[in-house]
């Protein structure tokens, strides 16, 4: 669509579009993501009549809301998405929900009926108030103007905002309440998608006529942003037991890049107290970490006296969710005495004994701890954790030597040849699973959409996520993952630079590892949902060059040329074995059991 000047800006005719679209520049949310519709046609020709906006066209809201939260995934800054009336708004509902969990600031602005014209049959209307309400920071809930379309309104005899003999001078006068009480709500839910960094909903109730503009702008008042409250706990305490305790596990979650600096994390790595735990997303590379949790648990759980030593006497979390179901397994069967969760946020109960929440920055506290203490905690429990680990890491290594062609395989193949640099975006299920248990480089950068651990979304996310980035994005996905959001190729922002290496074996293979019955009918409809598509198509409709390969010969022909620049986005589809993955990969944790009398 096309851009006004600045010197010849218009704006919505109707009042309350012009405000939402004002308040969004004036609280610096540069970038929309919108839906096509009429309804909200006078809020796309506000955001794509400046200059300041950076718009996006997305013809599918589901897509269009997981690209908005891959955008805002990097920028960690609001970012919105704008859709017409009705069912289109529930489409968002997944970004919502991932929004929420993994705290990324993201604006939905939905068109509206006005409401007395809801629930009366005319079409496209449905009670779109809360219905996002449990996965919200905040939501504004606007009037309708008065002095818009004032002669339809007056007309409805359902409608409760004016009398029906209403003077002009009172229409005026709830005009100017109505467009105080809308600035108010709209710079407050603004304000909260920015200091509480999650999503929010804004519902902007519009009356025909829609596509009116005005080179008039509104006279919005000023209002001053929300000072955020400075931390005053007493960390001196929390330092104290630190110093004491001998037996200290660090377990972190999701993390966005550079949350905690070199001198930080080596400090931690190094204490011969702290056996420190890291998974692929947080970000925290270092060759003192564990960053294959279930290569240390899995092989030695059922071994009771070993999983008592490594018992921590005090858990300290930080970051976002953990995806190693053993860990929770682990630290619930074997509780410490103290858990202490450090985010500005909030702080789960994952592991049931959580005892204290430290509502700061990992970094303000860990800085501040090094401040005070420089001294180490004599220890063996570091030593005791690495070693068994290491141990696990080495037999693994020699397993991979002798597996045939599989998933796993596959994975280690990509994984020796992944790039040094850029973004690395993983689609949950097996893909997250098995990432886990392989090296990266340390520049690159990862991430996944572990707040509700959805299939739906990776590829949307990874795409909005790249158009973010100065270098290149590598999405891993699973099959089913890959052609559940089909709709996140349906847009015109992929990069040349995008690269999709897709593992197709035919269905849901992460099922075949979990208890149940394999290999009937049922299964395998309704669980492992056994198929025979390919990418090629797909590849073909949207301009992206297909490769695909069947052999660990064909795999690392494909990814020898992958990575280098060319004038258009790559796939690589691999098609492994559907059968035998389940057992290469349990058998991979049973060929590192130290004690194979015990092995079950």
């Amino acid at each position: 669509m096309q851009k006004y000047p600045t010197a010849t800006r218009v704006y919505p005719e109707i009042p309350l579009a012009q405000t939402v679209v004002r308040l969004c520049e004036d609280m610096g949310i540069q970038q929309i993501v919108i839906s096509p519709g009429s309804r909200n046609a006078p809020l796309t020709k506000g955001f794509t009549s400046h200059d300041f906006f950076e718009t996006f066209s997305l013809i599918d809201e589901r897509a269009a809301a997981f690209f908005a939260l891959g955008l805002a995934q990097q920028k960690r800054k609001p970012v919105a998405v704008v859709c017409t009336s009705g069912s289109a708004l529930l489409n968002y509902y997944p970004a919502v929900a991932e929004a929420f969990y993994s705290d990324i600031p993201l604006v939905i602005i939905s068109a509206d009926r006005l409401p007395h014209r809801i629930d009366i049959g005319d079409g496209q209307t449905i009670r779109q108030t809360e219905v996002f309400e449990p996965h919200l920071e905040d939501a504004g809930y606007l009037i309708p103007d008065v002095t818009h379309a004032t002669q339809t309104l007056l007309a409805s005899p359902k409608q409760t905002l004016l009398p029906p003999s209403a003077s002009e001078a009172a229409i005026q006068k709830k005009q100017q309440q109505i467009q105080e009480d809308n600035e108010a709500v709209i710079h407050r839910v603004l304000q909260t998608a920015i200091t509480k960094q999650g999503p929010v909903h804004l519902n902007v109730p519009l009356e025909e006529p829609l596509y009116g503009t005005t080179e008039v702008a509104l006279d919005l008042r000023a209002i001053a942003p929300a000072a955020k409250m400075p931390f005053s706990t007493n960390l001196k305490p929390f330092f104290q037991q630190w110093a004491k305790t001998k037996r200290k596990l660090v377990l972190v979650g999701v993390l966005a890049p550079n949350a905690l600096n070199d001198e930080i994390i080596a400090h931690l790595a190094d204490d011969p107290s702290v056996l420190f735990l890291v998974e692929k997303t947080s970000n925290i590379n270092h060759h003192h970490c564990i960053d294959a949790i279930d290569t240390l648990i899995a092989p030695i759980e059922q071994q009771e006296a070993l999983l008592a030593a490594l018992q921590p006497e005090l858990l300290v979390t930080f970051g976002g969710m953990v995806v190693s179901k053993k860990v929770k397994a682990f630290l619930r069967n074997h509780p410490p005495k103290h858990h202490w969760h450090i985010d500005e946020k909030k702080a789960y109960d994952t592991y049931y004994t959580l005892s204290d929440f430290i509502g700061c920055s990992p970094l303000h506290f860990f800085s501040a701890l090094l401040k005070e203490q420089q001294e180490y905690t004599i220890s063996d429990y570091h030593q005791l954790g690495f070693t068994q680990y290491t141990r696990h890491r080495l037999a693994g290594i020699d397993y991979l030597k002798k597996i045939p062609f599989s998933d796993l395989k596959a994975f280690e193949l990509i994984f020796n040849r992944l790039p040094k640099q850029g973004q690395l975006q993983l689609a949950n299920s097996s893909t997250i699973r098995y990432a886990q248990l392989f090296a990266l480089p340390k520049a690159l950068e990862v991430y996944c959409n572990r707040g509700t651990s959805g299939i739906d979304g990776s590829t949307a996310t990874a795409m909005g996520a790249a158009w973010n980035k100065t270098l290149p994005t590598l999405l891993i996905t699973g099959d089913l993952s890959f052609f559940y959001d089909a709709n996140g190729l349906w847009h015109n922002y992929i990069r040349q630079d995008f690269r999709i290496v897709l593992i197709n074996n035919s269905g849901g293979g992460i099922f075949r590892i979990l208890p149940g019955e394999k290999d009937t009918p049922d299964y395998d409809r309704y669980f492992e949902t056994v198929h025979h598509r390919t990418a090629k198509q797909l590849c073909k409709d949207h301009n992206i060059r297909y490769t695909s390969a069947h052999s660990v010969w064909g795999v690392k022909r494909a990814l020898a040329g992958f990575f280098r620049p060319s004038n258009r986005a790559k796939l690589l589809e691999i098609f492994t074995p559907r059968i035998e993955n389940d057992t290469v990969v349990l058998n991979y944790f049973s060929s590192m059991n130290t004690n194979p009398k015990k092995e079950k």
